[in-house]
């Protein structure tokens, strides 16, 4: 059985690059190859600058402040894509589908219908509210901003790492004690 890998990999490949952009198109590449992606990619001059747009497309859809407008701009964003899902057996894989025009293989093109299909997948099999930022940037003084994608059973992760809810968890026994104090 070939399960589809768009929704999980297509939005922890969007996050990684959210949160810690490459400083090339071979980084940028690198890291797709890391996270799943085994095709090559068309080259163009601008690749670095258009990739950086398309995530800063999806971050929209990652800070929407509720499901409607979510929903809104991510429809937008797979418009953007302008292909149809299809059927391919490339490098004899097995059969799977893409969401992609095949002809059209420039990598930001390509990273956009991965990550829309791939978020769209996401937030509708799991729950629309299970993408978001770090709770831990939410507390004044706290720098962290990071995309939190919500992959865990029970669908309550609210920070990116056991780091940030451990700051939490110390910041909120510090005031329960301060209060306590009074």
């Amino acid at each position: 059985m070939h399960l589809n890998p768009y929704g999980e990999y297509a939005v922890l490949l969007a996050a990684s690059l959210a949160d810690d952009w490459p400083e090339d198109r071979t980084g940028i590449e690198a890291r797709t190859r890391k996270l799943g992606m085994t095709m090559d990619f068309a080259e163009s001059p601008d690749d670095h600058e258009r990739t950086r747009r398309v995530i800063d497309e999806w971050l929209r859809v990652v800070d929407a402040p509720e499901p409607g407008e979510r929903a809104r701009l991510l429809n937008d964003l797979m418009a953007q894509a302008t292909a149809y899902p299809r059927l391919t057996d490339h490098d004899s894989e097995g059969w799977h589908l893409h969401y992609r025009d095949d002809a059209n293989d420039s990598l930001p093109d390509v990273l956009r219908a991965v990550i829309s299909v791939g978020t769209a997948l996401h937030l509708t099999t799991r729950g629309i509210h299970r993408l978001g930022r770090c709770e831990a940037g939410m507390v004044e003084g706290d720098p962290c901003s990071a995309v939190v994608v919500d992959v865990t059973r029970n669908g309550r992760q609210r920070y990116c790492s056991v780091r940030c809810a451990n700051r939490a968890a110390v910041r909120r026994h510090r005031a329960r004690r301060s209060l306590a104090a009074r």
